[in-house]
């Protein structure tokens, strides 16, 4: 992407706690704290105003997000009648023609894991396919009832997950890990295993151990490596394994998610950072969320935007925001999910005055 402006951010407001996040994490953009320049352009993807525009607005918004090449959405509601807006995650997905999300876990300072894990793990998964979005029904009656699900994937995406594992681990100096249940699924599952294969004949400088979904879980609470991980997976089982991931460090709420779209060389065209979270209801209005994740998605944005606009200041800018929000943690500045006592603005406060002193 050319550099004829400065970058343009498509922020995509959203609902409870997760617009509260939002709002609290867009105040480290401050060109005087961050040391660079942005143009932030809100588009309203409330559940009230998707309502309202009968979805528009998110079609809008992608549109206007595969313009600029930046996306950073707050978490919305999903509301659960059929027939109704559904999920804006979805129709942002298939806007910008997303094929991968990229969730990475990594270790909190001052946070001890659940399991003994010390390298970083990114779960690189389908955006689009799988479970999500199949058709389904029922058949019969009583105890004949019978559920039923046509789910469905494209070879297309299964190169784009497969090759950016392989980029990413490279670039990390790591390994790829794990892969579907190809053993019981050799045609549908199998076709992600063979672009594994596939990438890994065009990488073979990077270590590859291609192993069975249950048998990834079950190594990743058991088994240390020495590399960092990096897994690629289905859609539904990487959104299964990135919630665990996460957790295994500490908290769902302690990193960043990145939807991609990637060209026809399989780099990133456009990318959107968002919260893996929720919007967590019971949390509004409480000012104690923790606004780690958004201060991450903040960071990865900057990364992508330094790529994109061909300006390595805004890289300067991630490193920085990325070590004051994990140099806040270490110090003891968190909310109570990793056991600390500080509110939401409490840890933000902490991270722009990390900024100015940096």
């Amino acid at each position: 992407m050319a550099n004829p402006t400065t970058p343009t951010i498509i922020v995509c407001d959203g609902d409870q706690t997760g617009q509260e996040l939002l709002v609290e994490s867009l105040r480290v953009f401050d060109s005087a704290i961050l040391g660079v320049s942005l143009t932030l352009q809100h588009f309203d993807l409330s559940l009230e105003n998707r309502r309202r525009t009968n979805n528009d607005v998110v079609r809008e918004a992608a549109h206007a997000m595969t313009a600029t090449g930046l996306g950073l959405k707050a978490a919305t509601v999903t509301p659960p009648e059929i027939g109704g807006v559904g999920s804006p995650n979805r129709l942002l997905r298939e806007g910008i023609n997303g094929s991968v999300i990229v969730r990475t876990g990594r270790r909190i300072p001052g946070v001890t894991p659940s399991v003994g894990v010390a390298k970083p793990i990114v779960v690189v998964r389908m955006a689009v396919g799988d479970a999500y979005g199949a058709l389904e029904g029922r058949e019969g009656e009583g105890k004949n009832e019978t559920a039923w699900r046509t789910e469905r994937i494209e070879r297309s995406i299964c190169v784009d997950v497969a090759e950016y594992s392989f980029q990413m681990a490279a670039q990390m100096s790591g390994a790829v890990y794990g892969g579907p249940k190809w053993t019981v699924s050799p045609v549908y599952e199998g076709m992600l295993k063979e672009e594994m294969d596939a990438a890994a004949s065009r990488h073979p400088n990077v270590p590859y151990r291609p192993t069975l979904i249950d048998a990834t879980y079950a190594g990743l609470l058991t088994e240390s490596s020495e590399y960092p991980l990096v897994i690629p997976a289905l859609n539904r089982d990487g959104d299964c394994l990135s919630d665990m991931v996460l957790a295994m460090f500490g908290s769902i709420a302690g990193a960043e998610s990145v939807l991609m779209s990637l060209d026809e060389n399989l780099r990133p065209r456009v990318a959107m950072a968002e919260a893996p979270h929720g919007t967590a209801p019971t949390l509004e209005g409480k000012n104690v969320a923790n606004p780690m994740a958004m201060l991450l998605a903040n960071a990865a944005l900057l990364d992508q935007a330094a790529i994109f606009y061909n300006d390595e200041s805004y890289k300067v800018a991630a490193q920085r925001l990325r070590s004051a929000t994990l140099e806040g943690a270490a110090a003891g500045v968190r909310t109570f999910d990793l056991g600390g006592e500080s509110s939401t603005s409490d840890v933000v406060d902490d991270v722009i005055a990390r900024l100015r002193r940096s």
